[in-house]
């Protein structure tokens, strides 16, 4: 299998090129997923198109081992892109202006064919079942047009039913501080529960010279901001990490009005389901007592994140699988966990796996900028290293 890998690499370059040129945000994935889903169909794998309830963008591909009984192991992907605009000079630079694969979802998907192509090739020899998850919005989330909540896309392919079954699940990320040919893994706690949150206030507009009249929503969203810090100063036990910062805030339409609406946006992030929960509970307090004291009118939209926490049985599969691709002293344990999120943690919440770190920088190739940058890229020799390690984690669990 591993030797079958390696002759995939420019099938795999091509791949992810491709989707850098085409990238696509949040659930508006179609020709990504269409492509993933032809190519899973092609290899004989059975495809469940249009996965989720709510946004039906994700792709699962089912492949059944023909070697008998065995687990059933989830391997994910995501496959969305960010609003960023290329910097690179390259020929397969992103051909939508404003729109770039940034955070290496290209990558992600393209291993993840690469391993459901050799493990199609040789699934006489596999036991048990293989299930290719292909998810959207891993970058943010968008309201579900079914009940309003904010949803990533892991929370609506969740719904959908992927995990019945699954014994362990595993997903890859490209790292460009680790340098090509290595693998970092966190032991336990791997990336923080990163919620966004957007609260507006409501007021009544009216004259500068005549603010008794008025109800302030500016004054309000200022006063949010300074409780807001109040909140995680005291609230939040000085001995966990946690954070929050605000990025946006609209209001007011002219120099001389009183403005009647205001909007802020901003995240927090925790590494416990009550830290999460009393910081949600303490913005919703904040808000609504800063507008019944003004006169006016709060309302918080939010998009609740978990923590990526690994198992310890998977992470020693991860480790052994990376090893014997890698090499043992390319494979290294990593600490202290990211402050950043990513929405796997919705998966390790229901079902045992890890998450892990794939190196792709390259000094010489000038390829060090960090994911979100419009100068990231990597060194595509990666791709097969990392198909040859998911094609591990799929015949060994």
């Amino acid at each position: 299998m591993m030797a079958y890998a390696g002759t995939l690499h420019e099938e795999l370059v091509a791949i992810r090129r491709d989707l850098h040129q085409h990238p696509e945000l949040l659930y508006d994935v179609s020709r990504t997923a269409g492509i993933v889903a032809d190519l899973l169909e092609r290899w004989g794998i059975d495809v469940q198109r249009q996965v989720g309830p709510h946004f039906g963008s994700g792709v699962v591909g089912t492949l059944r081992g023909e070697a008998g009984d065995g687990p059933i192991v989830l391997l994910r992907a995501d496959m969305d892109a960010l609003p960023i605009l290329e910097a690179n000079d390259v020929p397969y630079r992103s051909r939508r202006d404003g729109l770039m694969h940034a955070c290496g979802h290209d990558a992600h998907t393209a291993m993840l064919l690469g391993a459901a192509k050799t493990l199609a090739q040789f699934r006489g020899s596999l036991r048990g079942t293989v299930r290719f998850v292909f998810q959207p919005a891993e970058e943010g989330a968008a309201k579900s047009p079914l009940d309003g909540r904010l949803l990533s896309g892991g929370r609506d392919m969740i719904e959908a039913g992927i995990l019945e079954g699954v014994t362990l699940c595993y997903a890859l990320h490209v790292m460009p501080e680790l340098p090509i040919g290595t693998l970092g893994i966190h032991d336990r706690e791997a990336m923080a529960a990163s919620s966004h949150f957007r609260v507006r206030f409501q007021g009544t507009s009216g004259h500068h010279s005549a603010p008794h009249l008025a109800v302030d929503a500016l004054q309000m969203a200022a006063r949010f901001v300074t409780e807001a810090n109040g909140l995680m100063a005291h609230k939040v036990d000085p001995r966990e990490a946690a954070v929050l910062a605000f990025g946006t805030l609209q209001a007011g339409t002219a120099i001389n009005v009183i403005a009647a609406h205001s909007e802020l946006a901003g995240t927090f992030r925790a590494f416990t389901k009550p830290t999460v929960a009393a910081i949600t509970e303490g913005l919703r307090r904040i808000g609504t007592t800063i507008a019944e004291a003004a006169g006016g009118s709060f309302e918080l939209e939010l998009r609740e994140g978990i923590a990526v926490v690994n198992d310890a049985e998977a992470v020693s599969r991860v480790k052994e699988a990376a090893a014997a691709v890698l090499g043992e002293q390319q494979v290294h344990s990593l600490s202290p966990p990211s402050l950043a999120g990513e929405d796997f943690g919705w998966y390790l919440d229901r079902v045992p796996g890890a998450f892990a770190f794939i190196g792709c920088g390259n000094p010489e190739q000038g390829m060090t900028h960090a994911i979100h940058q419009p100068h990231f890229d990597l060194d595509e020799r990666m791709l097969v290293l990392g198909t040859r390690i998911l094609v591990r984690l799929a015949v060994r669990t």
